[in-house]
């Protein structure tokens, strides 16, 4: 087999959102019904999509096989041990482990795909990370643009009208193609991010997919995912242009600068003061609880029975949890609770499905994602913190970790991990990287 310096692995994310946006059309949703259809058991699903799932699973496995056999085959070595050993050991002691010594073990193939997709990941290198920007960037495009294209043509399919807690009365929740708002919402930050890394050749197609991602991100009313773009964006910048504006700060010669930032600084401080001496906080804090959406960000929208119920499985099985099958259709049935289809909290949900072995596993796994994403900060001109500071914040509400099947949840944190391992792998001696030249050279 020929050894390729660059391999498939730009194909995995196209892939896996073409097979988002092919459920989503032919499964004649109306986004409005969506909690009661998973009340009744959920939609019934098209013929076409299990054999289309196939032919995905198979262009995945191929695509991360043939980069994990060039890799070995051309005697490199891994770009971050360190981030390989923690990626195993969560995926061992959170999906194989509960899998086989939970309250409900079960065994399933789709609980490799994580395992062999992440693998591959470790193996990226810079070049390929940014062929595989490039990709995701088009396809994630690709797909908020046609969401925005059938809400004239399929308004029920990509528009929630029945929303009624965003903050413009009347306003619907835009789905696009994706299977929520929320992952809507989450795309169009990564698809942002990848703009911002890796923008368009031409001026007005980039200004044009600025606009698109952001008009998205508005419509799809979600407010965690406006927060995790804002601090993305203040990630961005201070990496970027952080270091430089405080050497400006300190250069006596560009006293302009200084004068400003420090007028800025002093216009926020007095507001922040004005609003604490003069406005009422605590009254106006008060009466907020006293709403009904007060009421819901205390009860963090009735996600506080899902983690009771999640508490609840942890301890029948302190060490193994429940097993990678909860939150099933089974499982929400007897608990009464349909829309329940994660404990709605990555911590919460690890500790249930895999017990303390799996949720020690995930600190572990977050501790080192957290110092490979500061540590490689600059070499990836902020993406790798923007990327982990966006998957910290989902995963107060959301699991965007969890390591079963490919579905929308692992896209940012695949990216993640291609960001860290290409990263690291500029740091590879040359001495140990065996280049495709010589295979050519020799032949």
């Amino acid at each position: 087999m020929m050894k390729r310096p660059i391999g498939f692995l730009h194909w995995v994310f196209p892939a896996m959102l073409a097979m988002v946006a092919l459920t989503a059309l032919l499964s004649g949703r109306d986004l409005s019904q969506n909690f009661n259809e998973l009340a009744g058991g959920g939609g019934v699903q098209h013929p076409f999509i299990p054999w289309a799932q196939r032919v995905v699973s198979l262009i995945l496995l191929a695509a991360s096989a043939e980069r994990i056999f060039n890799h070995f085959a051309s005697h490199r070595r891994m770009p971050s041990p360190v981030l390989t050993a923690a990626f195993v050991i969560f995926w061992l002691c959170g999906v194989a482990v509960p899998a086989l010594l939970g309250s409900h073990p079960r065994i399933a193939h789709e609980y490799l795909y994580p395992l062999v997709f992440g693998f591959a990941a470790l193996l990226t290198t810079v070049p390929e990370r940014e062929k595989i920007l490039g990709a995701s960037r088009n396809a994630l495009f690709l797909l908020i643009l046609a969401g925005v294209l059938l809400i004239p043509l399929m308004p029920a399919l990509v528009m929630d009208a029945s929303y009624r807690q965003g903050l413009i009365p009347g306003l619907p929740r835009h789905g696009g193609l994706a299977p929520h708002p929320v992952a809507m919402g989450m795309f169009t930050v990564t698809a942002l991010l990848c703009l911002w890394c890796k923008p368009f050749g031409n001026r007005w197609l980039n200004r044009a997919a600025w606009l698109l991602g952001l008009g998205v991100l508005f419509i799809a009313q979600s407010k965690t995912s406006w927060i995790a773009f804002l601090l993305c964006a203040m990630t961005m910048l201070a990496v970027r242009n952080g270091p430089s504006a405080w050497h400006r700060l300190g250069d006596p010669r560009d006293g302009a600068f200084g004068v400003a930032a420090c007028l800025s600084a002093i216009a926020i401080a007095l507001v922040l003061l004005w609003g604490l001496v003069f406005a009422d906080v605590g009254s106006d804090v008060a009466s907020f609880f006293d709403t009904a959406q007060g009421a819901q960000l205390v009860s963090m929208t009735g996600r506080d029975q899902i983690w009771a119920v999640a508490m609840e499985e942890w301890q029948a099985n302190p060490l193994f949890g429940y097993g990678p099958d909860l939150w099933n259709d089974a499982f929400r049935a007897s608990i009464n609770m349909p829309n329940a289809t994660n404990a709605h909290n990555q911590f919460m949900d690890t500790l249930a499905r895999s017990g303390s072995v799996g949720a020690a596993a995930l600190v572990l796994y977050a501790l080192v994602l957290l110092v490979l994403s500061v540590r490689y900060a600059r070499s990836t001109q902020g993406l790798s913190l923007a990327l982990f500071v966006a998957l910290a914040l989902l995963s107060v509400s959301e699991v965007p970790l969890i390591l079963l099947g490919y579905g929308t949840e692992i896209f940012a944190h695949l990216l993640l991990i291609i960001t860290l391992a290409s990263a690291a792998s500029a740091r590879v001696p040359a001495a140990d990287v065996r280049t495709s030249t010589i295979y050519r050279t020799a032949s």
